[in-house]
């Protein structure tokens, strides 16, 4: 079970956060994903890095489908978001999360890391609270943890 290999502590932040708190506790905690929760605790969705940094990038980087040509982005790579843009809501650039019970199968929650391209899961307890985050190194180290009781065949 994924509980058996989860990281318990979790770092969260309020839904009535700023951007500009999600982007520090990312930074302070060095952390990917951030999880957003109620005022009872339950996850209502998540901050990724990600959506964090596309405040950085340049409107054009979503119009085009490549641009391994630009060599460097020059003067917009200095660019930072505005002070109004920073105290919006962290509402504002939440995500729908998925989330797993504590009680979730390694292998079917690997799957649904993969199949939705995620790198961190995080795990809720049986009445929805949030307990911990499972990334795909945790998860795959506890599966291949298990084939140490498996026989080697005979020559």
């Amino acid at each position: 079970m994924i509980k058996n290999c989860m990281k318990r502590n979790v770092f969260s932040i309020p839904s009535t956060a700023t951007i500009r708190q999600a982007a520090k506790l990312v930074v302070e905690r060095h952390i990917g994903l951030l999880p957003v929760v109620n005022e009872q605790g339950k996850p209502i969705g998540v901050i990724r890095l990600a959506d964090l940094l596309s405040l950085e990038l340049p409107d054009f980087f979503q119009l085009l489908p490549d641009f391994d040509f630009v060599h460097d982005f020059g003067a917009v790579e200095t660019t930072r978001p505005t002070p109004a843009e920073l105290d919006r809501p962290v509402t504002a650039l939440v995500q729908p999360g998925m989330f797993v019970e504590e009680t979730c199968g390694l292998l079917r929650a690997y799957a649904l890391m993969v199949k939705h391209n995620l790198y961190d899961l995080p795990v809720v307890s049986e009445n929805g609270a949030l307990v911990g985050i499972a990334s795909r190194v945790d998860i795959g180290t506890a599966v291949l943890s298990a084939w140490k009781t498996v026989t080697p065949s005979a020559p």
